[in-house]
């Protein structure tokens, strides 16, 4: 059993720092707190080796630069599993991204796990351990964390280890861990940690349904209430939930009197900021919404668009078959939409990485007349024209 070792002074984070330099790898994860602010509240990060296992304290260790610096070392392998939320603390602290990057989620589909398999169902696959489910809802920022909290915690790096060589030693006689390269380089991407808030409503479900001065009002709304949540480290649903802004863009209201009627809204945001939504309301009113962008797909799709998705959905099983892959691992009807209907969106995952070599390049060339789809020896085959 990995001992477990409790970093909280500076002696020990230098002594951590020096034990980090000598290793090629690292396992990490980390604790945090969240449901009363909007950026994560740091609370605990895990480190593993194979040899040993620390968790060090970022509440006693308010400088924590010499152990950022160590860990971004380019010549250490930085493991992950589902490492997001992960980086978005990181980024956060130090404004920058560690490389490179290994995450073990974004490599499961690559040996048949299904999509964003979460950590302890691949524990229990790749070990056979059932990881204890006791301390999920822990509260990381109180001290002292026990003994049984300390050990939950490092499990979660602790089997990451044995994971992860596991993952890299399937992969490498698969010639597959190369495949990986352009996703795990995406992740360091800053862009994909840094919210603008003029953008915050492309991510509101429903807004589709809304016109004129509606989507004008939401798209408004949205932008004040990231930025004031950010400015004010709250949650932003505490400034206004989604549902009610779909009420505001609905009732439109313009006065005090008018918000302070409707039902969802609360006292506290009516005072300290109900007059500067109603200014936004009306100002929004006014103004034309940007356009909505709904991957231009149509609300029918024709026969002759279900049809070319039948072509495309035959490359990607041919494709998936000779990779022995489930070809809703390398691409669901809802992706091969996605990519029929706008091309360019950057989200569709046909256009990057592994995907995007083995089946994604293709699936472009055939939209595009480049490429076709033919018999040969009574068999689908591609053929350029």
């Amino acid at each position: 059993m990995t001992s477990i070792n409790y970093i909280d002074t500076p002696e020990q984070l230098a002594e951590l720092c020096v034990a980090i330099a000598k290793q090629p790898w690292l396992a990490l994860d980390t604790e945090f707190l969240r449901e009363k602010t909007y950026y994560p509240k740091f609370c605990l990060l895990q480190i593993a080796t194979p040899d040993w296992a620390v968790c060090v304290d970022p509440i006693a260790l308010p400088n924590l630069d010499d152990l950022f610096t160590a860990i971004y070392n380019p010549a250490i392998i930085k493991v992950f599993h589902s490492c997001r939320q992960d980086l978005e603390i990181f980024y956060q602290i130090t404004g920058k991204l560690p490389a490179p990057i290994f995450d073990t989620q974004v490599a499961a589909p690559l040996l048949g796990y299904q999509d964003n398999p979460g950590y302890a169902m691949l524990v229990s696959s790749l070990l056979n351990i059932n990881l204890s489910k006791a301390h999920t809802r822990a509260d990381w920022s109180k001290r002292p964390l026990s003994p049984a909290e300390l050990e939950y915690a490092a499990d979660d790096v602790i089997y990451l280890c044995q994971i992860y060589k596991i993952m890299v030693q399937k992969l490498t006689e698969l010639g597959r861990i190369d495949w990986l390269t352009n996703d795990f380089n995406e992740l360091s991407n800053p862009e994909h940690y840094h919210v603008n808030p003029e953008k915050a409503w492309l991510k509101i479900k429903g807004k589709n349904k809304l016109t004129g001065k509606q989507l004008s009002i939401i798209q408004t709304l949205s932008n004040w209430r990231e930025h004031t949540a950010q400015q004010e480290n709250r949650p932003k649903s505490w400034l206004l939930r989604d549902e009610l802004l779909f009420d505001l863009a609905k009732l439109q209201p313009e006065s005090l009197g008018e918000l302070a009627k409707i039902r969802a809204i609360n006292e506290r945001t009516v005072s300290r900021h109900g007059k500067e939504i109603c200014r936004l309301i009306t100002e929004a009113k006014d103004r034309p919404p940007l356009p909505l962008n709904e991957n231009g797909r149509p609300a029918k799709k024709t026969q002759q668009q279900e049809a070319i998705l039948d072509i495309l959905t035959a490359l990607v099983r041919i494709r998936a078959e000779e990779n022995a892959l489930n070809p809703n691992i390398l691409a669901t009807r809802k992706d091969l939409e996605v990519l029929l209907f706008n091309e360019g969106d950057e989200d569709c995952p046909l256009l990057h990485g592994w995907r995007y070599s083995m089946a994604g390049q293709e699936l472009v060339g055939l939209l595009k007349g480049e490429l076709m789809l033919g018999i040969e020896a009574d068999q689908l085959a591609i053929i350029a024209k």
